[in-house]
């Protein structure tokens, strides 16, 4: 399946894959960043912003839908860099598609099954009423008592179309929601030989110390780097600290 994407910057190609209920748009400044020295290609993966919403949230098909979209486009043996479920995405197409990967950079998530902590997010979700007139305040207080945080709520809430009568997700909510077990898994194989950069935030757990074995199961060239004073989000909380780790390595 052929993925909606933005395009911009001229050199090589550098592609940037958004995470769980995120979109293209999630790596606005990164990207105008990079698109100074790369061709940057940022898509939104399948049941996210304007791809199409089909069933199925397997990485494989991830991969897949990642592998001809790059084709399509002449971007292969690209920089491919993805966040979080576009992280695994992207290690599922380094290691089922390596001729597609120039170099692979992986943003805070590791090759293995994550607990299932964020399924309550959907819940409230698809929990939500969407009347004709839903105010974003509303919506909010909505989602408080399954998403505590504010900013994952504001995060959350980019993808609700306030602007329809009545308002309506943006995402696939209902694939997500039946594809939770996929996007938690990893149940890819293989071996990827080029260069791999593993990016973590420091406040994060995402990555553990036992990880690395891991990743140097699937990636031997796998080299590691932290980015101080930030999270999950390490590229949104710590931008700065994320680039220069990143360009220093690119």
């Amino acid at each position: 399946m052929r993925l909606k994407l933005v395009e911009m910057g001229e050199g090589p190609p550098l592609v940037l894959v958004h995470g769980l209920f995120g979109a293209a748009r999630n790596w606005g400044g990164i990207g105008k960043h990079v698109a100074r020295r790369f061709r940057v290609l940022t898509p939104d993966l399948r049941n996210h912003g304007e791809s199409p919403h089909v069933a199925g949230m397997s990485y494989a098909a991830m991969a897949e839908d990642l592998a001809e979209t790059l084709r399509a486009h002449g971007a292969a043996g690209a920089t491919v860099l993805g966040h979080s479920m576009g992280g695994k995405a992207a290690m599922a197409l380094a290691l089922r598609h390596p001729e597609m990967v120039g170099r692979l950079v992986v943003a805070d998530i590791a090759p293995r099954r994550y607990a299932p902590s964020l399924r309550g997010y959907v819940a409230g979700m698809r929990a939500m009423a969407l009347t004709p007139g839903l105010a974003r305040r509303d919506a909010d207080a909505s989602l408080a008592a399954s998403v505590p945080d504010p900013g994952i709520r504001a995060f959350l809430l980019q993808s609700l179309d306030f602007e329809a009568d009545p308002p309506r997700w943006r995402i696939g909510l209902e694939h997500i929601s039946a594809g939770m077990g996929e996007v938690e898994d990893f149940p890819v194989a293989g071996r990827y030989e080029a260069p791999v950069l593993v990016i973590a935030g420091e406040r994060s757990d995402y990555i553990r110390p036992e990880d690395r074995a891991l990743f140097l199961r699937f990636f031997p060239q796998a080299r590691f780097a932290v980015v101080e004073k930030a999270g999950h989000w390490v590229h949104s909380e710590n931008p700065r600290g994320f680039l220069s780790v990143l360009e220093e390595w690119l």
